[in-house]
């Protein structure tokens, strides 16, 4: 008999457990219940939840800090709830790595869709074969969520390598921020995409300190992302650096 799945509530509000809990058991999942941040990375740790439904604002601990704590050793899908509407909530759940976000007041039958939605991607995920990538002096593997330059490991969130492995897959491609957004988060998001520049901007500080060889991510200005591919010895032109520093200045 298959085990169920099990979803680590984190909510200060007991309602929402009551709420959630009688739908996840409907649906056939079980649930565990945490009601402060310390107590979320504690029950994280002793259950190993498939999926983990996260309040931006708890006692003891934020979300923010407990997504940011989980995502250094686990890539688990995460769904953040805030009780605020502005963006600015919604971009730093994403940027610290959580899948999705939700605000409250929400139904719980949505809830149940996106998590079934961020599972079913999740699961595909891990079930694929092995896709590695390399070009030049760098490694990108995305079952395992291990990037490699010049054999040195890299340290990036699950969603650093989603995003440099989505451009490294399409070299010479132009993403829009809308689009890495639709693609790696997994839905039509529509509002502030500072979340990608951020995750952008991120990514090139941890490999700052390795050379591109044979390969370099790249801005277009006014439009999005590219990775690009080089012929051994060719270098980027000077003119795309430029325009990449000159971006990066515009949009912070």
């Amino acid at each position: 008999m298959t085990a169920k799945q099990q979803i680590l509530i984190c909510d200060d509000q007991h309602i929402i457990h009551e709420t959630l809990g009688v739908y996840l058991k409907n649906e056939g999942y079980d649930y565990i219940s945490a009601y402060d941040g310390e107590q979320a990375l504690e029950e994280f740790n002793k259950n190993k939840p498939s999926l983990i439904i996260l309040d931006l604002m708890m006692p003891k601990k934020s979300g923010i800090d407990v997504c940011r704590a989980i995502r250094q050793t686990s890539n688990v899908p995460i769904i953040m709830l805030t009780a605020k509407s502005e963006e600015i909530d919604r971009v730093l759940g994403l940027e610290f790595g959580a899948d999705d976000y939700i605000v409250k007041p929400f139904s719980a039958r949505e809830v149940v869709a996106r998590i079934k939605a961020v599972l079913r991607r999740f699961n595909m995920q891990e079930s694929e074969p092995a896709q590695v990538l390399r070009y030049g002096n760098l490694e990108i593997n995305i079952n395992n969520y291990d990037v490699r330059i010049d054999g040195d490991r890299i340290t990036l969130t699950p969603k650093e390598v989603e995003i440099f492995q989505l451009l490294a897959s399409h070299p010479g491609k132009v993403f829009s921020r809308e689009k890495i957004l639709s693609i790696v988060w997994g839905y039509d998001y529509y509002g502030d995409t500072r979340a990608v520049d951020t995750q952008i901007k991120r990514i090139r500080q941890k490999i700052a300190h390795h050379v591109e060889r044979g390969w370099s991510l790249r801005t277009v200005y006014g439009v999005g992302y590219r990775f690009e591919v080089y012929a051994d010895g060719e270098q980027p032109r000077q003119d795309i650096d430029l325009e990449d520093e000159y971006a990066d200045e515009l949009r912070e």
